[in-house]
């Protein structure tokens, strides 16, 4: 019997497989594409991306928003801010209330509360937290029914074979009480811990410094365990300035005063860290197994992280022992009409798990949040044609096919800043003559941002008119808060002055047509930056370009981000491209970046242009410690002032953040300062698993012409089988 003879049953039975899958029922046939199991379909599950792997999950290191996604759903600092109020307003979180300080002066005696700052030596904050608060389950809590911790004293035996946290059957649970939040703090302090936040809070806490010190002696004389220096019980060292007063009391001071360290006191930096947690992770043996805190976070938050597989997927899962907390009543008047207070009152968190899954590419991300498989997405330049047009008004709108879907566009202007910086310390670009002032103001000009926000953003962004952005006090929107010196007021807009203003600016600067006077040289400058890849071309072309409407020859230095920074350090760029995010919502984390004392040359702080102005430096210190209050407000605008007319910056744009959400996606309001937004968002999975279902229809007419050609191809191979079977038989 031939080989192709014998094939033909097996053909046969393939081709009845084929056939059952063409016909199998339509909900099976829908989870064709679906990339999350089945049995997920209609669960209260919130489905989103992150493209780069967080690195720290520690609250006493983690400073980037990648890490800020997961780790401020999971700790609780005592305050937060408000969700939908604006400004932003700070409210109790798992404090009682919001502190008021107490002033004393230099000898300890209580001053009044309208005392001038002045006279303030030191501010003493009191924090009540509520009772009643868990922590969520974890091993490090586990004891016997004696009492006596399950795993504090792991021996090499007990970590044999143990790879993840779930490796621990047990797990308990305690109340918060006040000495977790001191104990946090003193691990800011602590020099192993490397905590980004040292170098402010060593300027301000009392002993802050002095118990870093100690510490670091304490740690040193003890003996090493496999080769490190082992736990030491920071609640045994005292701190000056951060005391323990009571099961759910504890007090900060702080020198001198300084509303905004309250802003601080709302970051994951001041949650509370049980010591149990700590020494769990101490343990000789688990640093080596990736068992540690900047892995496996403890908190009192809404969701527990439960998947840590950050080059695959992170899971956060509704916390079992959170707290009462409730979506809030007030709102702004807006919130009413869009639909953000329909769940004032109810108790959070309303989703039970959030799936985070890399995707390391644009388009698949893309592709699947059209799809319905992610429940919120940003914009890419490639996408933003397909979702956005602008009205002639200039306003923004979901194109037709992004409305059938019933998406909803959410925009904002963020507390940000991107910048261009002179580095004032430059002989060329730098100083404070007026020859220097005019070259920086003819480059500001030149400098079409407008037309950068357009290409470069399709068009998410203002044009920046000073260091304070939208929506931080101080902030003058309009005609009245523009930069005079680079832009014009016309029929009541904004509008750049013309580029013979900035050719005129050049030739009194002492460069007419771009050649020193003096000298006859072309002007030749230099723009420094990391930025590598196709898009920096673009930018680095588009930036020669601007500098050639004034005749400047621009010389770009790229470097890896490393050298970079070292040159920054050193005061060797002369012009750079730079930006900043509000940490806070005060102007004073904004205006500090041109306080001379914070140059980035000398003062290794956050001044990158190292401007340096004794008068704004002065008001500085006047403006930094004041309430919000009509004379602060008059400072600031002395103080934009000074800068607009010393020009230190190119102003660069504020960017507007435009994000797109499924329509069974509600409670979407932008808090660019409130990082602890999951437990807002609600989710309706019917709505979800039907519009998946609707975009998802299989395409299977190509199938059935493969089925065709099959037939096709078996039915003379089927012939002679039958033949070949009866010659058989007779």
């Amino acid at each position: 019997m031939s080989a192709a003879v014998t094939r033909v049953p097996r053909i046969a039975a393939l081709l009845g497989l084929f056939i059952f899958l063409l016909v199998r029922p339509a909900p099976l046939r829908a989870q064709w594409n679906d990339p999350y199991p089945a049995a997920d379909g209609n669960r209260n599950i919130l489905y989103a991306a992150f493209m780069e792997r967080p690195k720290r999950l520690d609250p006493a290191q983690a400073y980037s928003a990648d890490e800020y996604a997961f780790i401020s759903q999971i700790y609780e600092p005592p305050f937060e801010y408000q969700y939908l109020l604006r400004p932003y307003t700070l409210v109790p979180l798992t404090a009682r209330a919001l502190p008021q300080p107490v002033y004393l002066d230099r000898h300890g005696r209580r001053l009044p509360a309208d005392a001038s700052s002045g006279r303030i030596a030191y501010s003493v904050y009191t924090i009540r937290i509520r009772r009643g608060i868990m922590y969520q389950p974890h091993p490090c809590f586990a004891r016997d029914a004696s009492g006596k911790y399950l795993y504090q004293s792991l021996t090499r035996a007990q970590l044999k074979g143990v790879r993840t946290i779930s490796a621990f059957r047990h797990t308990g649970t305690r109340e918060l009480v006040a000495a977790d939040y001191v104990y946090e703090i003193k691990r800011l302090a602590s020099p192993w811990i490397h905590s980004p936040l040292y170098s402010v809070l060593s300027h301000y806490i009392v002993g802050f410094r002095r118990f870093a010190h100690t510490a670091a002696r304490l740690r040193a004389a003890l003996p090493k365990v496999d080769g490190k220096p082992p736990y030491i019980d920071l609640g045994r060292i005292p701190m000056a300035g951060v005391k323990v007063l009571g099961r759910y009391t504890y007090s900060i001071t702080i020198r001198g005063k300084y509303p905004q360290f309250l802003y601080w006191m709302a970051m994951p930096f001041f949650a509370p860290m049980p010591p149990e947690a700590d020494h769990f992770f101490s343990q000789p043996g688990m640093a080596r197994r990736d068992l540690t805190l900047n892995w496996y976070p403890v908190g009192t938050g809404p969701y527990m992280l439960t998947v840590n597989d950050p080059n695959r997927e992170m899971v956060l899962e509704r916390n079992p022992n959170y707290h009462p907390d409730f979506y809030p009543r007030r709102g702004e008047p807006s919130d009413v009409r869009l639909g953000l207070l329909k769940d004032a009152g109810k108790r959070l968190p309303f989703i039970k798990r959030v799936v985070f899954s890399l995707e390391k590419e644009g388009i698949p991300y893309w592709d699947k949040f059209l799809q319905g498989y992610y429940d919120e997405s940003a914009i890419s330049a490639e996408s933003f044609n397909q979702v956005v047009h602008f009205t002639p008004g200039g306003e923004a709108q979901l194109t037709p096919s992004m409305r059938a879907k019933g998406m909803r566009l959410v925009t904002g202007v963020a507390p940000s800043i991107f910048y261009y910086g002179f580095n004032m310390l430059d002989p060329v670009v730098g100083g404070y003559s007026q020859r220097s002032r005019r070259l920086r103001r003819a480059i500001s000009i030149a400098i079409d941002t407008q037309q950068y926000i357009s290409i470069f953003r399709n068009g998410r962004g203002l044009p920046a008119q000073g260091p304070v952005p939208p929506g931080i006090f101080g902030y003058e929107p309009g005609c009245a808060g523009r930069d005079p010196y680079v832009y014009d007021c016309v029929d009541g807009r904004i509008q750049r002055k013309p580029i013979a203003t900035a050719r005129r600016l050049l030739a009194e600067a002492g460069y007419p047509d771009g050649r020193d006077e003096r000298t006859g040289k072309p002007l030749l400058l230099y723009y420094d930056t990391a930025e590598t890849g196709p898009e920096a071309k673009a930018n680095m072309d588009w930036m020669r370009k601007q500098f050639r409407k004034l005749n400047i020859q621009l010389v770009v230095r790229a470097t890896d981000y490393n050298r970079f920074q070292a040159k920054m350090r050193r005061g060797e760029e002369q012009i750079f491209a730079w930006g900043w995010s509000a940490d806070y919502p005060d102007p004073e984390n904004f205006l500090f970046l041109l306080y001379g004392p914070n140059s980035e040359v000398g003062g290794n702080g956050e001044n990158a242009a190292n401007y340096n102005n004794p008068e704004f430096n002065r008001l500085f210190n006047r403006m930094r410690n004041m309430e919000n209050t009509p004379a602060r407000e008059a400072i600031i605008r002395r103080m934009v002032g000074m800068v607009q007319r010393d020009a230190p910056w190119v102003w660069g744009f504020n960017p507007m953040e435009f994000r797109l959400h499924q329509a069974w996606v509600f409670n979407v309001k932008p808090n660019y300062m409130a990082n602890n937004d999951l437990k807002y968002l609600r989710i309706d999975p019917a709505l979800r698993a039907a519009d998946q279902k609707a975009w998802n229809r299989p395409v299977i007419w190509p199938l059935w012409v493969i089925l065709g050609l099959l037939v096709v191809m078996v039915l003379p191979a089927v012939f002679v089988y039958r033949q070949k079977e009866r010659r058989s038989a007779l």
